[in-house]
């Protein structure tokens, strides 16, 4: 999928909301237990329930892997199903991966490839050569790691160097790469006093936002500050929208909860557009 696909379906929806598909066996509701794939037809039910009310899902793939190959099987059939099924929404494979350069070319041809996603998350530590392989497929992005939500995100990535605090340098640094203009960036909600500054270096890049809801990120601030022209955010929530219930209801449930938030971006939208 392009950006200008992306954008286009976010102004269709009047939505930048990003499904987090984080599926734990202990979490999920029991009478799912029964059935031959409980990670899939779990997906499958959030997935029909709320399609319509957001542009984006993003599976955790550690919660697939943990499961060994048949989580695996999982993860595959729940991407196929949304290709098949809800072509229009982008997909986003939250693996965080990132390694010497022929390695990351194999990682790339896995989620791009083989299973088909629109973008991957990946570390930037490694640097270019680990992160210009996932780049050069064109209609794909890579997510780079930029200022992520957790409390150890102040054990470097606001740590300066040369005065110059070393997130800022990754994205400094990251738009001299080939291919760059295929690069989206995560940046935490609970973050929020960070994204006027980011946005001073990333001007127009969508930036993909967790940490809203369970985490205790504001939606309103992320969007003060972090809003562009073209909206350039993917705003994702995750437990807080899947786990709404464990109950036989609980697809109903979660589409209740991805309503209030997409009916709080359609309201940020109408003020500022």
């Amino acid at each position: 999928m392009t950006t200008s696909q992306l954008i286009a379906e976010i102004n269709r929806k009047k939505s930048f909301l990003c499904i987090g598909l984080d599926v734990d066996l202990d979490k999920i509701p029991t009478h799912l237990m029964n059935l031959e794939d409980p990670i899939f037809e779990f997906n499958k039910a959030i997935i029909d329930a709320t399609h319509q009310l957001c542009v984006a899902y993003k599976p955790n793939t550690a919660f697939y892997e943990a499961y060994g190959l048949k989580g695996w099987k999982s993860l595959e059939k729940t991407i196929e199903y949304l290709n098949n099924n809800y072509p229009e929404i982008y997909t986003i494979a939250d693996a965080k991966r990132g390694d010497i350069g022929n390695t990351s070319s194999m990682y790339a041809k896995a989620f791009f490839e083989d299973l088909a996603f629109d973008s991957v998350t990946v570390a930037p530590y490694m640097g270019k050569d680990s992160v210009e392989p996932f780049l050069a497929f064109k209609n794909k992005h890579t997510i780079l790691l930029a200022l992520t939500s957790n409390k150890g995100a102040f054990d470097f990535q606001t740590q300066t160097s040369e005065g110059i605090p070393i997130y800022q340098k990754v994205l400094e640094t990251s738009k001299t790469w080939k291919n760059s203009e295929n690069l989206m960036y995560v940046v935490g909600a609970t973050k929020a006093e960070y994204f006027a500054e980011i946005r001073n270096i990333l001007p127009d890049a969508f930036l993909l936002v967790p940490g809203v809801g369970a985490q205790g990120g504001s939606l309103q601030e992320v969007c003060k500050y972090g809003l562009t022209k073209n909206v350039g955010l993917l705003i994702n929530s995750s437990r807080g929208i899947i786990y709404a219930s464990r109950e036989k209801d609980f697809a109903t449930a979660a589409a209740f909860k991805a309503t209030a938030l997409q009916q709080e971006m359609e309201r940020i939208l109408k003020r500022l557009f």
